[in-house]
């Protein structure tokens, strides 16, 4: 039995259906370009997994929002998941609604956190592990704007100033820790 009263408000669409419901909403998609497009893309501020995805898919179908089709390519089973016009009212009502959540997950932070357990070298190795870490990530979002050619993108703009930031502070904090 399909679950229609499922979603009636978008206070109620899981946080996996948020970033499904939108990709699919930007064009027809399979399950597996769902997870490559976020994983190239929204993984970095709000990830999902395959285990995540196909489940939200079905809710999703379920409540009228997305319908699908077989579209084999070859000998390659493929289902393709389009919007429909309640889930792109749907897509919208959330864009526009004034809530917003905000959960920011750093495990190194949580370590940082933790650092009275850890010997004072053991946290400089971190506190430069993190900083090379952060280094290294905006270096990659530069390349992913330069590939995808969307390098003046608002949100990978924000990515890249984050990590230049976060790389940034963590030096400051290598040198307080090393009194250079």
């Amino acid at each position: 039995m399909k679950n229609t009263m499922y979603l009636q408000d978008m206070s109620t669409l899981t946080q996996t259906g948020r970033v499904v419901l939108g990709l699919v909403a930007l064009g027809p998609c399979t399950g597996y370009d769902i997870k490559r497009i976020s994983d190239n893309s929204t993984r970095f501020f709000w990830g999902a997994s395959y285990g995540q995805i196909y489940p939200e898919l079905r809710r999703l179908e379920d409540a009228g929002l997305i319908r699908s089709s077989d579209e084999p390519r070859g000998h390659l089973r493929r289902r393709v998941y389009r919007i429909t016009r309640k889930g792109r009212s749907a897509v919208r009502d959330w864009l526009l609604d004034e809530e917003t959540a905000f959960e920011f997950r750093d495990e190194g932070l949580l370590r940082l956190f933790f650092r009275e357990l850890m010997t004072p070298a053991e946290r400089l190795d971190l506190v430069r592990a993190r900083r090379a870490w952060f280094e290294h990530t905006a270096a990659y979002f530069r390349e992913i704007g330069q590939e995808l050619d969307v390098e003046g993108d608002d949100v990978l703009r924000y990515g890249i100033e984050l990590m230049k930031w976060n790389a940034a502070w963590f030096a400051e904090l290598e040198e307080r820790l090393t009194g250079e």
